[in-house]
């Protein structure tokens, strides 16, 4: 049987890290960059779509992602600009505020895109699935990828800065939630977007542009899943937090995980029955967590899941 191929696209970034005003950690970043070092960390078979300078940030960001098993053959090597720096400032409780310097070249994402085969995993999301130098390359890719009979999974990762910006870019995140098989965003993302809280509210948003199943995020609180045949409210076990920085992109990697352990394939989701959903919440809470355990925004090499 064929292997299985996990595909993150997404922007990438250098995080340096922040707290009580001190510098405390400097890693690769970007949120479908998490999900794919953990991924990798996990022996999954990962192809990253994205795009770095070609300096030495970049180098060194690719060079990590090639020792943690990622392959990175569609990662366009920009010569006009410089990879991006992102400043964050972890708050008393742990989450970031932001600051980025970004230097991109007018034609962008200008590299080959893979093939992607029927139950590969595509994982998509950010501002960066709606940024309108990027969207017409993100959504080819996206669009072939689902007619090819790939799952589609899909976190709309809409920080509060872009609060402002959100209206215009309305159509296009109706459009993402219509490609996706699995929604899984996070109750910010909501309030951000549409102004709404409520998980059930937020469902019925989903339902009205998607067939997708949403798994509703809420930090350290209950994780609730919608699905067309069940709903389900899921515990969130209490930790010591460092570091907020990559848990919804944990999340994310630990939904990819479970469908490839499990062998879930795309025709069985709409249908899929709990006990199944039980273990790809688990899974995700279990990445979630480890990764707020520490200042990395990714899982520890040598992470041992089921």
């Amino acid at each position: 049987m064929e292997i299985r191929k996990i595909y993150t696209i997404g922007e990438t970034v250098y995080d340096i890290i922040f707290s009580t005003g001190e510098i405390k950690a400097g890693k690769a970043g970007g949120s479908m960059l998490n999900a794919s070092v953990s991924l990798g960390r996990l022996g999954m078979d990962v192809v990253f779509i994205s795009e770095v300078g070609q300096d030495d940030l970049g180098e060194v960001i690719l060079n990590f992602l090639e020792e943690n098993g990622i392959k990175t053959g569609f990662i366009h090597q920009f010569k006009d600009g410089k990879t991006p720096v992102a400043l964050a400032f972890l708050d008393q409780h742990q989450n970031a505020r932001y600051t980025f310097y970004k230097q991109y070249p007018n034609i962008r994402l200008n590299q080959p895109f893979p093939e992607v085969t029927e139950n590969d995993i595509v994982l998509f999301g950010s501002f960066f699935s709606i940024s309108p130098e990027l969207r017409k390359p993100v959504v080819n890719f996206i669009m072939k990828a689902r007619q090819a009979g790939a799952i589609i999974i899909y976190d709309p990762n809409i920080r509060k800065s872009h609060s402002h910006e959100v209206a215009g870019f309305m159509e296009m995140i109706f459009e993402n939630l219509s490609f996706a098989d699995i929604v899984r965003a996070s109750h910010e993302d909501f309030q951000v977007i549409f102004g709404i809280s409520d998980s059930g509210k937020a469902f019925e948003m989903v339902k009205n542009h998607s067939n997708a199943s949403l798994v509703f995020t809420r930090g350290g609180e209950n994780v609730d899943v919608f699905t067309s045949v069940f709903s389900k409210t899921y515990p969130i076990p209490k930790i010591e937090v460092v570091s907020t920085i990559g848990a919804g992109d944990n999340f994310n990697a630990g939904i990819a995980f479970s469908l490839v352990k499990q062998d879930i394939f795309r025709k069985e989701l709409a249908n899929m029955q709990a006990e199944k959903w039980d273990n790809i919440i688990s899974s995700g809470i279990s990445l979630s967590a480890e990764v707020c355990k520490s200042l990395d925004n990714y899982i520890p090499k040598k992470q041992v899941l089921h």
